[in-house]
């Protein structure tokens, strides 16, 4: 467990680069991320504190890298600094290296067996600190120390929050295709600290994060019909959302965590309800003949998102939090599914359904559509925190599936490691 320690904050300088519009050109910030020095090069389980210091500025480099906002420097243009340089950078030799932003710190190893980690970060430009970070920390938990000093340097440099203190819950596949075991699964954002939550004999798919990522909902099938679940990540223990027979799946937590909106099918329909987190006040929202399913709340929680072949095709709807208000948002050539809002709103990510399956994204107003991938079979997104990557699955055409993110303004989609096929990832809010 992470532990803060007291060092003073201080205030981000006006002079960091700002976040360019959704869309527009984004230059990158060249940082230079130095190997960490100790204060004495004791052995852990994890290796020696200088190890440890070098481990944790490569995770942390790779980090601010993956985000596509920084470049940093190369190791020949690095140089070693010693403990009383962390917090006084020479910044005139790092610019002639070429270094718009400097992370900086050091390892103090503890008497008790943990070690304290300090994290500074320079606007090497203004020759300012623009954010500094400390922990005291177990030796194992030196990558989450590196994943919040990364976190602090994103946001000290794009006014965003960082996103690489997160977990990915998904669908781990294993087995032939005419028999697929499917268990839920969840590992760190850059896919260490892998493990399993559900059992390989009973089938689970469609898992997403509580707010605040202390819990997972998910479609179980261990009654032999769907049905939502939750699930307490850290205890493993798990209850029924609705109890008894009924058919539900697609669950998606309220932005407050209060509800969950799900799907229930029942006498030939499926309809789109909420239902309180511990199960009660189940209220149904849609009454339309046909399939309403894949709800996804507002950033806000007034609206819902949800697809629906009510008009004789698969398409998107937005309604209202109390179902009222429905009308519909695509109207492509194609069908459309899967939906889920951005967390600040301004995007509906989605599936569209055609001779491929592709990721794009839309105005919650059904404008300005883009198509961000072309794989074979692209389906399932999920936002990040940040609300600039998104998560999905592609499918080959030998039924092989794995997990990619790619910019919401488009790219490259990137592989996320996973030791075995992967399908239904949602991303994790940022730890606490």
């Amino acid at each position: 467990m992470l532990k803060t320690f007291a060092l003073a904050a201080a205030a981000l300088v006006s002079a960091a680069p700002a976040l360019a519009q959704r869309g527009q050109p984004r230059s990158m910030t060249i940082v230079a991320v130095p190997q960490l020095p100790a204060t004495s090069n004791v052995d852990t389980p994890e290796g020696t504190a200088v190890e440890i210091g070098a481990k944790f500025a490569g995770l942390l480099a790779d980090d601010l890298r993956s985000s596509g906002e920084f470049m940093p420097l190369s190791a020949e243009a690095m140089r070693a600094y010693g403990v009383p340089e962390a917090t006084a950078p020479t910044y005139k030799d790092w610019r002639k290296r070429g270094a718009g932003a400097l992370v900086a710190g050091f390892i103090d190893p503890k008497d008790d067996g943990r070690m304290a980690v300090a994290c500074y970060i320079y606007n090497v430009q203004s020759g300012r600190e623009v954010a500094r970070k400390g922990f005291l920390i177990q030796p194992g938990d030196w990558r989450r120390a590196a994943h919040r000093c990364a976190d602090a340097t994103f946001a000290a440099f794009t006014d965003r929050k960082g996103y690489f203190d997160t977990r990915v819950a998904y669908v781990a596949e294993t087995g032939p295709e005419t028999f697929r075991i499917k268990r839920i699964a969840i590992m760190d954002w850059d896919g260490s600290n892998h493990a399993y939550l559900t059992q390989a004999a009973t089938t689970a798919v469609k898992p997403v994060f509580s707010p605040d990522g202390e819990t997972l909902a998910f479609t179980s099938y261990e009654g032999r019909i769907p049905q939502v679940s939750i699930m307490n990540i850290a205890t493993g223990q798990t209850r029924l959302l609705v109890p008894g027979e009924t058919t539900s799946f697609s669950p998606s937590f309220s932005p407050d965590g209060s509800r969950i909106a799900f799907t229930i099918a029942a006498n030939g329909n499926s309809d789109i309800y909420v239902a309180n987190v511990d199960g009660t006040g189940v209220t149904r929202l849609t009454g339309t003949p046909g399939v309403d399913s894949s709800p996804s709340f507002s950033p806000d929680g007034r609206q819902i998102v949800f697809e629906s072949d009510r008009s004789g095709d698969q398409q998107l709807y937005v309604m209202n939090a109390n179902g009222s208000g429905v009308h519909r948002i695509s109207f492509g050539p194609t069908r459309y599914g899967s939906p889920a809002w951005s967390p600040d709103g301004d995007l509906i990510a989605f599936t569209r359904i055609g001779a491929t399956l592709q990721i794009g994204v839309m105005t919650p107003e059904g404008r300005d559509e883009k198509i961000l991938t072309n794989g074979w079979q692209d389906e399932g997104p999920s936002w990040a925190p940040s609300g600039q990557t998104l998560l999905f699955q592609r499918t080959d055409r030998a039924g092989r599936s794995k997990l990619l993110s790619i910019p919401a303004t488009g790219g490259e989609p990137v592989a996320l490691p996973t030791p075995q096929d992967g399908s239904d990832p949602n991303w994790s809010p940022v730890r606490s």
